[in-house]
């Protein structure tokens, strides 16, 4: 694997860090702890950032396979306040070119359904659970322009392969369709320009709305809390040895 490509596959798993596993009232008390391990600069650049966080609106990949594509839509998300983002795998690997993303997959929730049978519905399902309504891009007759896509519903967008688009199975799971108005003579955009483009779109209509697309208060203090231990040093020598000062009192 090249020097700045990042298999997701190969991350640390959750289960392995310390601080995952801690519920969220613990979380909340820990935070004023952590908060000593990162600059004041900081901590006030995290809660900038969390200000502007948004979970009303979503992106799905289906099956991209250029690490390029897949890199700067990590990048185009975390830089408009996208937090989480649904990789859906079936014949490409889930992989991402650090020197693109720039970091950016380190701020985001992603959510990784492995190639398996069911794994769309899987995602589908998941989503819809979380009240979000799935709208697939694409450039068909029946499909609405994305300034006439009402903001108010929390919705999830669905983006396909670089080549042949969004799968029918994929389209099929989706409650109603998107597309961009484009006046040359080339038929779509490239997908990261696609992603890019809705997602300036959908956040400054939100911003400029009377919609609460803001975290709530929960998410809030569980991405606060996450974001501190990733921006202090040796974060699971500390938490274990507060989590055991704090047992001994």
């Amino acid at each position: 694997m090249g020097k700045y490509l990042h298999n997701k596959n190969q991350e640390e798993t959750t289960e392995n860090r310390i601080w995952e596993r801690i519920p969220l009232e613990k979380k909340r008390e820990l935070i004023p702890y952590l908060r000593t391990f990162v600059t004041e600069e900081r901590d006030a650049r995290i809660n900038e950032v969390l200000s502007n966080r948004t979970r009303h609106f979503t992106v799905v990949l289906e099956d991209l396979f250029q690490t390029q594509n897949i890199s700067a839509v990590m990048r185009t998300c975390e830089c408009y306040g996208v937090q989480d983002v649904h990789v859906i795998e079936k014949e490409n690997e889930f992989i991402i070119h650090d020197a693109i993303s720039m970091g950016s997959n380190k701020w985001l929730t992603l959510h990784n359904y492995k190639n398996e049978a069911g794994n769309v519905k899987k995602c589908a399902d998941f989503l819809h659970s979380n009240g979000y309504k799935l709208v697939a891009t694409l450039p068909a007759e029946n499909s609405v322009f994305v300034d006439d896509l009402p903001i108010d519903e929390k919705t999830a967008f669905f983006f396909g392969t670089e080549l042949t688009g969004l799968s029918d199975e994929a389209v099929a799971v989706c409650d109603a369709a998107v597309k961009i108005p484009m006046y040359g003579f080339t038929e779509s955009f490239n997908i990261s320009n696609s992603v890019a483009i809705l997602t300036s779109n959908r956040m400054e209509r939100l911003r400029h709305s009377n919609v609460n697309w803001h975290i709530s208060p929960d998410e809030y203090d569980e991405l606060y809390f996450e974001w501190l231990c990733k921006s202090a040093r040796n974060v699971d020598l500390i938490i274990e040895r507060k989590l055991k000062e704090d047992s001994a009192l």
